[in-house]
């Protein structure tokens, strides 16, 4: 996994076993990979290259992220049978049935010998979709105990279930993408706890500004990417004459707002049962206790932040799951989702399945 965040490379060895009761999982050993400068350079610069550059970015980010895991699989003495590669992504536009995830799957297979499974979302976005998020089917079947799952990484998203049963999930509003960049410009490499925005102050008419985003009034399933973020958020943040802390104060509390508008609008389907709805929060923003704080003081949901292992892999766990979902020739992306036709089976093989069959 490589978010739009660039903390780094996600790597995760994960297992997973089908019962009668569903499936159960385990991460057994993950680490992130800080990126270098060139590579997070490399990679944040890849839209603008031209196409022959692109596709030896493609390639070469391929033959690292095999190094990446043939390294990973020494340290921690492990033969995994299938990796599921998500890459990075560099283009996203829906609408013109384009997502391009960069890191060549032939390459990866090529330099580990290991079966491939990679280009998740192309399936589903020619057939109509948003191609994301596509983790919701990992929650369905994975973390079915909770009401919703809210994933915090450098996009906020939400999965669960409606008053009709359908799977919903879509990305809400920025997260760590834009309060990493405003730490910084405060030579951090980001806000930790939260702390640098409790020292700001909430100024009303950023904030007002930010509520007002176009985004918020279009209908799920709908996605986002960075380009949106900084071509429609980032100019209004950069541009307000107020304190880094105040624009961290106001960033933070924006998407606590939305988080919880989104939350509250399924609380009231909710409210025979006798317990309060219980929320899974991972991602890199679940670390930000002032972020947590801020959303359970606008719902009444019960947010529960797990072990520091899910946290941080939930998403490459989950895509582990999609790769093995892929092999079984099963459906890994929900069209009650993406807004897809049909539900589809998404990724590209490299290697040798017949072992598998």
């Amino acid at each position: 996994m490589s978010g739009t965040s660039l903390d780094g490379l996600d790597i995760a060895y994960c297992t997973f076993t089908e019962n009668i009761a569903g499936w159960e999982y385990k991460i057994d050993a993950a680490d992130c990979i800080p990126y270098t400068d060139s590579w997070k350079n490399a990679l944040q610069h890849a839209p603008s290259l031209s196409g022959y550059d692109l596709i030896l970015l493609h390639k070469n980010y391929g033959f690292y992220l095999a190094d990446c895991i043939n390294n990973f699989n020494r340290k921690y003495n492990l033969q995994p049978q299938l990796i599921a590669s998500h890459g990075h992504t560099i283009y996203h536009d829906p609408q013109k049935y384009l997502s391009l995830q960069i890191g060549d799957g032939a390459a990866l297979f090529s330099r580990t010998s290991i079966p491939v499974v990679c280009d998740f979302r192309s399936v589903d976005v020619c057939l109509g979709g948003q191609g994301a998020p596509l983790v919701p089917i990992g929650d369905k079947l994975l973390f079915s105990n909770y009401d919703f799952c809210l994933n915090l990484g450098g996009i906020a998203n939400i999965s669960f279930e409606n008053n009709e049963g359908k799977r919903i999930a879509y990305d809400i509003s920025p997260c760590n993408l834009l309060l990493n960049k405003l730490a910084n410009m405060e030579g951090l490499e980001y806000d930790k706890n939260g702390e640098l925005a409790q020292k700001g102050i909430t100024d009303q008419n950023l904030l007002a500004l930010l509520d007002n985003w176009e985004y918020y009034k279009n209908p799920a399933p709908k996605s986002l990417d960075k380009d949106q973020l900084m071509n429609d958020l980032w100019p209004l943040i950069s541009e307000a004459e107020i304190s880094v802390s105040d624009k961290l104060a106001t960033v933070t509390f924006h998407i606590a707002k939305q988080i919880s508008k989104a939350i509250n609008a399924q609380i009231p389907y909710r409210q025979s049962e006798k317990n309060a709805s219980k929320l899974l929060a991972t991602g890199g923003g679940a670390f930000n206790k002032h972020l947590i704080q801020s959303i359970q003081h606008q719902t009444d949901v019960k947010i529960i932040v797990p072990d520091a292992n899910l946290v941080n892999y939930k998403e490459a766990l989950i895509f582990a799951f999609l790769g093995l979902l892929r092999l079984r020739n099963k459906n890994n992306s929900l069209a009650t989702v993406t807004g897809a036709k049909t539900d589809s089976i998404g990724g590209a093989l490299y290697g040798d399945f017949s072992v598998f069959v």
